[in-house]
């Protein structure tokens, strides 16, 4: 057998038998065991399972179509057979149309391919010791039992080589290669058969096969059932213990058990449980300071002299404010906004600027620590050489390979799909249609905005008719209001459905774009959805941040969009709490969107699927068919998990200065989300194809990239989008001589002296408010703190000395923060390596020891086999020279 499948496996996608008798699967029938998971003899263990429909039993399909669906199915069974794999039929108890092929990898095929992919397996047991941590008496309070979940052994290990098998620690060939492993061969034997060849192209891999119909399913099994302990005796129930010890909710507050998920899942699924598990534990302590920072604002709220006075019937209560629109709008008192100005005061104080210095060095941090926790999964996931040894080609990049290149390093010849032009059209053609799809996102954030504008017109005029004026009402109604929720919501719904429309875009361009290996697949992939949703959820939060309210000309000379709308303005307070209400409303609805999306519905089709299953029969229904009416995972698998987490990092970071809670919902979000999704991946998903990770792929540097932007975007947000500069230049300089009138720095007259005076005979035909105007005033203040001159001046309208004073100082505040966070990021780095000092002695020691347990056998059989040679050249030399017998 090992001879024929040296001579069948070729290192792309296998062959097509070309003799007119097919190898055909085993036929066998269900023993009412539900939970065994080996063939019908109770010996060869079920690594993979096919699910099609029997074309004998469909009447809706074509004949031709059947015909042609059959053959091809068996084809591809045959040559998987040709392969060395072993296939067992078996019919559906609950519906006699479904047939369930069982896929076995024998032991030779197990270790052929081991070696075809570079598995590392177990050379033996580790005899690196190690050491406790000074936190490990704390830390196993929330562990996992050790006597219901054991900790794994662990091995020095070594990629496989059947020439050296008796170099491995191999104790028993059954154990040797463990589920998730041989699971992983039979895979990559799945995805590089042949099934057709059609204008000399050929066609092969189950996925392909999925896509057509051909099989309805395919997939590994779950161990047992997660309600109980199987009742096969050779059976682990690993699946049980992960619900049981993770995926339930009473562990919400437990570590989580990783070797443990790595065994069963794979290292990707592994990696990101840790990596999330690993995020939510540092958000901890961001969120505790920003709660500390958002109850400071709410304990000084009162003493907020600024507010104060906006509330104060004989300050603001006697400032009446210019119409925010033309014609349509009125004029309005200052005393409207007081319940927005007290709420202000919570978010716009010292207490949020220490909070924001503080997340920008949090996320330096988080990173920087993540890299080192990151590096000791990968030495003790034996994943760190991963992407030079085990790392393989996709087979829909070699179905491609078509033209021949010489290798620079190797200087040989080699296959790929396409010359060096023809790779520079497809990524000029790729970046193009990124470029137009983010150009539409922000085409639809334009739409948003002429919304704003136009609504906020209709609210301005009919809103207090509809109020019958009552004051009550209107200091929570006001039209910035409507306008801000409303919006908010219009552009949550638009998100949600351009979401939709991208991930298509996104999988499309990639598919073209062609990728070498899985790696480079999802990583391209993941740059391109991330452009996408960075832009569509982020682009409403940046304009109301940077752009609102800042380019609006002045009463008597507005600023037009489309030359038809007057460009918004932001509140006396600036926007930071219309900021604030946005991120509260997309964060909130993503997170309980997603919810919806990824727990409920599959819950709810498996919920229906075993209703109906239940009313046609009560039969014993064996493990394979319950896992197939579980819910597949996806071709993405945790794609959407990371960006989900991702984009909430985001969050969290860029836009912290103006939402301090942000840590704390993050953190519950987080702490639920993990066992939402152990709970999804344990009880609502078939088992997924266990994979290799080294790493968490292109998410990192996003995330750096993401910690970088951060100190910007809080920086600008303090400086141009609250009002904490403007404040401190009126009480350090403005509010005492020579600008001022008080005897020493008090933030008194601070709203007296910043909002503007216009004087209404000033409006043009075209602005001017179709209310009359009341009282014998012939003034009315600008809205916003656009700091000018009054009327009557030589230089009226034009920016005042204050005005410049401010933009200095916020230019200065901004590069300042700016350089201090980057110097201590940038000695954080510096500080904290990548990669401990213990893990790399860990590695070294490793290399080492596997270099000489394998150097010293090959030295072993040299010698044992030159003893022999020398024995029997001894023995020759004796007899030729030794007496002859007479």
């Amino acid at each position: 057998l090992v001879l024929e499948l040296n001579q069948v496996i070729i290192p792309t996608y296998g062959t097509v038998p070309d003799q007119q008798n097919l190898h055909t699967p085993e036929w066998a029938d269900f023993d009412d065991k539900p939970d065994s998971l080996f063939f019908s003899d109770g010996q060869r263990r079920i690594d993979f399972v096919l699910v099609y429909e029997d074309e004998s039993k469909k009447i809706a399909h074509k004949r031709s179509d059947r015909k042609k669906q059959k053959g091809k199915r068996q084809v591809y069974e045959s040559g998987l057979i040709t392969n060395g794999l072993q296939l067992e039929a078996t019919r559906s108890v609950l519906d006699e149309k479904l047939i369930f092929v069982k896929v076995h990898a024998p032991w030779e095929v197990l270790c052929t391919y081991a070696e075809v992919m570079h598995i590392k397996l177990p050379l033996q047991p580790s005899d690196l010791k190690t050491q406790d941590s000074a936190f490990n008496w704390f830390s196993r309070l929330f562990r996992v039992d050790e006597n219901i979940i054991k900790p794994e052994q662990e091995f020095f290990t070594a990629p496989f080589q059947k020439d050296h098998l008796s170099n491995f620690y191999i104790q028993d060939k059954d154990t040797f290669f463990n589920p998730a492993t041989r699971s992983r061969i039979v895979h990559f034997i799945l995805s590089r058969v042949e099934y057709t060849t059609k204008n000399n192209v050929k066609k092969f891999g189950i996925n392909k096969l999925l896509d057509t119909g051909t099989y309805k399913a395919a997939f590994p099994l779950h161990d047992s059932s997660f309600r109980h302990l199987s009742t096969d005796s050779d059976c682990p129930s690993e699946r049980y213990l992960l619900y049981r010890e993770w995926a339930h909710p009473k562990n919400i507050f437990k570590l989580q058990p990783l070797d443990f998920i790595r065994k069963y899942y794979g290292e990707k699924i592994g990696i990101y449980f840790a990596w999330l598990g690993f995020y939510t534990n540092m958000l901890i302590v961001a969120a505790v300071v920003g709660v500390g920072c958002f109850l400071y604002g709410c304990l000084t709220k009162d003493n907020c002299t600024w507010s104060q006075e906006v509330c104060d019937p004989n300050i603001g209560g006697n400032i009446i404010m210019c119409p925010q629109c033309d014609k349509v709008c009125t004029y309005w008192n200052l005393t409207i906004t007081c319940e927005s100005s007290k709420k202000l005061c919570i978010f716009d104080s010292f207490g949020t600027l220490v909070f924001a210095v503080f997340m920008g060095i949090w996320v330096t941090l988080f990173l920087e620590f993540w890299k080192r926790r990151q590096a000791e999964l990968e030495y003790e996931w034996d994943t760190v050489e991963y992407l030079e040894q085990e790392e393989q080609v996709r087979p829909e990049y070699e179905a491609r390979c078509s033209h021949v290149v010489m290798n620079e390093i190797t200087q040989q010849e080699e296959h790929v799909p396409y010359t060096a032009c023809g790779k520079c059209i497809r990524m000029t053609f790729c970046t193009s249609a990124v470029f137009f799809w983010i150009l539409l996102i922000i085409a639809s954030v334009i739409g948003i905005i002429v919304y704003r504008l136009s609504v906020f017109l209709v609210f301005s005029a009919k809103l207090p008719k509809h109020i019958n004026g009552t004051e009550a009402i209107r200091k929570y109604l006001t039209p910035q209001t409507a306008t801000s929720v409303t919006a908010s919501l219009i552009s949550f719904i638009v998100i949600m459905v351009l979401n939709v429309i991208y991930e298509k875009v996104a999988i499309l361009i990639t598919d073209f774009e062609l990728p070498r290996t899985q790696t480079d697949y999802e990583n391209s992939l993941t740059t391109k959805m991330f452009l996408f949703q960075f832009v569509n959820y982020y682009s409403s939060c940046f304009y109301i941040a940077f752009f609102k309210g800042k380019f609006v000309g002045h009463p008597g000379n507005p600023v037009y969009w489309l030359g038809k709308y007057r460009n918004e303005e932001c509140d006396p307070g600036g926007c930071l709490l219309e900021l604030t209400t946005q991120l509260a409303i997309i964060v909130g609805g993503k997170a309980i969107w997603n919810n919806i999306q990824e727990v409920l519905l599959p819950w709810v089709k498996n919920l229906i699927g075993r209703y109906c299953a239940a009313a046609r029969s009560e039969k014993v229904v064996p493990r394979w068919e319950q896992d197939y009416h579980l819910q597949p995972i996806g071709k993405l698998g945790l794609f959407y998990e990371y960006l989900e987490m991702v984009i909430q990092f985001g969050f969290v970071t860029l836009f912290v200065a103006s939402f301090p809670l942000a840590p704390l919902l993050a953190l519950i979000n987080n702490t639920l989300e993990i066992r939402l999704d152990a709970w999804k991946l344990t009880t609502q998903f078939r088992r997924m194809v266990p994979q290799k990770a080294q790493d968490i792929g292109a998410w990192q540097p996003i995330m750096q990239g993401i910690a970088i932007l951060a100190v910007v975007t809080n920086a600008m947000i303090i400086a141009f989008t609250s009002d904490m500069i403007p404040r401190l230049v009126y009480y350090w300089s403005f509010s005492v001589p020579p600008y001022g009138s008080h005897s020493s720095h008090t933030m008194k007259g601070y709203i007296n002296s910043t909002l503007s005076v216009f004087n209404i005979s000033d409006f043009k035909n075209a602005s001017k408010p179709f209310s009359p105007w009341f009282g014998n005033q012939t003034t009315c203040r600008q809205v916003y703190r656009d700091l000018r001159y009054p009327p009557g001046h030589q230089h009226q309208y034009e920016h005042n000395i204050y005005y410049w004073h401010v933009i200095a100082a916020k230019l200065a505040f901004i590069i300042v923060m700016e350089h201090v966070i980057y110097f201590v990021k940038f000695i954080i780095s510096y500080v904290i390596p990548d990669v401990s000092q213990k893990t790399k002695s860990k590695v070294k020691r490793e290399k080492y020891l596997t270099q000489k347990l394998l150097h010293e056998n090959d030295l072993k059989v040299v010698k044992k086999t030159i003893g022999k040679i020398a024995d029997k050249i001894i023995k020759g030399v004796d007899s030729t020279f030794g007496p002859k017998a007479e």
